[in-house]
């Protein structure tokens, strides 16, 4: 409700309509002179509770329920009633609570949407109505200062997949994410479902799915309906942050390439995966005084993660190492279904996006193939004797000891970044890759992991590649000042300040990446050096100095406590 200035807020609401409208509802917390004024005292008991006696009591509350959707539901019902004491609750809990809100418990309560609906929220465009989309986008926003579209088509779900109408629960999640961590104000922020149907079955066979009951409309019908959505963002908020989430891997890249020169455009799962991992990367090999351009890669995994983890490596490489496109590409060996992205696998199984990493056939000519003629993880590390292994393959275990001992052979410190969620389909367990290069490995995981014990006794802790270390700041950043588009210099930049933040480049036994409880903070500084490079490269649309940009995001980032209302009929926030 409240910035660091504006502690004030005239608000045209009274009785019930202040006390069911989540935005402005305090509860318990209305003071006894804003109880008269807004005709509260009669609807309230006698004491008024402080927020933080409030979170006690949610948290007590919320403590009395042992299964993680039943807490999950219990947090969604909270936000429907009061934004501060949602958020307020959130930040006093934050390791606790994200996994409950996001992933992987928001995961369930997607799968589950229908089943567990009580309350709409947000804006469902579905693919029948089209013809009215103008006016159903007008009717939900109207009135509203929107800085913020977390859009979704709900085809591939925190790997799940195809999850229909549900798949809003993750444009909800994210803008929360976007709130509690960058200081995005939540009523600024509109998360989207595109409904163009579902190829799910269970969900078409389910009598009480609450979407359109379609199959997945694709091809031209389809980009026609999701440019019919973009362009009703760029004409009525030029200005605002459209962030792309869970697209299929057909459509992920795709459409991030078509819009991002055209406005301020974000797609996590490719650029925010991308970006954290660079920052890791750039921590490890501070930790080995070394490169990233010094470093030989092989990533087990090439779809929209491992590709857009690919990319961003490769442009920081480009942008911090001075190298070319080419050589850049060069430091790159992928790994997919059908072994290594190789000429002779063919155009059937090469896709568009994986040509620029196609290795030469020549260049392993004498390389052992299975039956199919695909050469292996094994066979990649021996031969290419990796300094990195990166994992987005969801392929449990797939970095065995074997493979794991030979790529300590060639490397002191070796790098591996089992990044695949949930944990149960990590690649390998990073307890028995610290065992199996006897503590040498510089790791970080996509999922939290207890720390490992060193041969010297120490704990090593193991950093995790979060995305919500950094994604919520490079949103920030880029809404703050209006940039026209979201470059990858900006996106460079922030990480290039959350690398600098690393606890290892101070002990090199300490994590890569800060801890999740310092997320705020981080993600503050990731949106200082985002809105600074925006400004430096011109595409921002404030007039601002870079010296000042600390103070301008301090004074603007919204905080879960309550200001003072005032009542005001004529002027006031929330009249119709």
């Amino acid at each position: 409700m409240a910035t660091a200035t504006n502690r004030v807020l005239r608000v045209a609401l009274r009785g019930d309509s202040i006390l069911t409208h989540p935005r402005f509802n305090k509860g318990t917390a209305f003071t006894h002179s804003e109880r008269k004024a807004f005709g509260l005292t009669g609807r309230l008991p006698h004491r008024v509770n402080t927020l933080e006696e409030q979170c006690q009591r949610a948290y007590d509350q919320l403590s009395a329920r042992t299964e993680p959707i039943r807490k999950n539901t219990f947090m969604q019902s909270l936000k429907d009633q009061n934004w501060v004491l949602y958020y307020g609750l959130l930040s006093r809990h934050l390791k606790e609570l994200i996994p409950i809100i996001y992933t992987p418990t928001q995961g369930d309560a997607i799968a589950n949407y229908s089943h567990l609906f009580r309350r709409s929220e947000g804006l469902y465009l579905t693919f029948p109505e089209q013809d009215a989309m103008e006016e159903d986008f007008l009717e939900v926003t109207k009135g509203r200062d929107i800085q913020l579209f977390v859009v979704t088509d709900s085809e591939a779900i925190l790997g799940i997949g195809d999850q229909g109408v549900g798949g809003i629960g993750i444009a909800t999640a994210k803008s929360a994410i976007y709130t509690l961590l960058g200081g995005m104000d939540p009523s600024k922020t509109l998360p989207v479902v595109l409904d163009v149907g579902t190829d799910n079955q269970h969900l078409l066979s389910d009598n009480l799915y609450v979407g359109w009951p379609n199959r997945r409309i694709r091809g031209k019908a389809y980009d026609r309906f999701v440019d019919q959505f973009v362009q009703l963002v760029r004409k009525h908020y030029p200005h605002s942050l459209l962030h792309f989430e869970d697209f299929g891997l057909s459509n992920a890249q795709r459409l991030l390439d078509i819009y991002r020169q055209k406005h301020s455009v974000f797609n996590d799962d490719v650029q925010g995966t991308g970006a954290v991992t660079l920052a890791a990367m750039m921590s490890a090999v501070g930790v080995t005084k070394s490169k990233l351009s010094e470093q030989r890669y092989v990533v087990y995994g090439a779809g929209t993660a491992g590709l857009g983890i690919t990319k961003q490596l490769r442009d920081g490489i480009m942008s911090i190492d001075k190298l070319s496109r080419e050589d850049a590409n060069k430091r790159f060996f992928l790994v997919d279904r059908y072994g290594l992205v190789r000429e002779s696998l063919g155009p059937s199984k090469i896709r568009e996006a994986l040509r620029e990493y196609v290795r030469p056939d020549a260049e392993w000519d004498g390389v052992p193939t299975d039956d199919k003629g695909e050469i292996g993880l094994l066979d990649v590390v021996k031969k290419v004797k990796p300094t990195v292994l990166i994992g987005c393959s969801t392929n449990a275990g797939a970095f065995t000891e074997e493979v794991v001992r030979e790529m300590a052979k060639g490397t002191e410190r070796p790098i591996i970044f089992p990044l695949s969620n949930p944990s149960r389909l990590v690649e390998v367990d990073p307890k028995l890759a610290n065992d199996w290069t006897n503590g040498k490995a510089l790791m970080a995981t996509g999922s939290p992991f207890p720390p490992c014990k060193m041969p010297n006794g120490k704990d090593y802790e193991i950093a995790e590649c979060n995305n919500a270390l950094i994604y919520p700041g490079l949103g920030y950043g880029a809404m703050v000042t209006q940039a026209r588009t979201l470059s990858d210099t900006m996106i460079i930049a922030g990480a290039r300040r959350l690398a600098a933040l690393s606890p290892a480049l101070k002990d090199p036994d300490n994590a890569l990446l800060p801890d999740f409880s310092e997320a705020r903070q981080v993600n503050t500084e990731v949106a200082i050096a985002v809105a600074e490079q925006a400004i430096a490269e011109g595409s921002a649309g404030v007039d601002w100095d870079r010296e000042e940009v600390r103070d301008r995001i301090a004074e603007k980032q919204w905080i879960p406590e309550y200001p003072d209302f005032i009542y005001d009929a004529a002027h006031g926030e929330g009249r119709v």
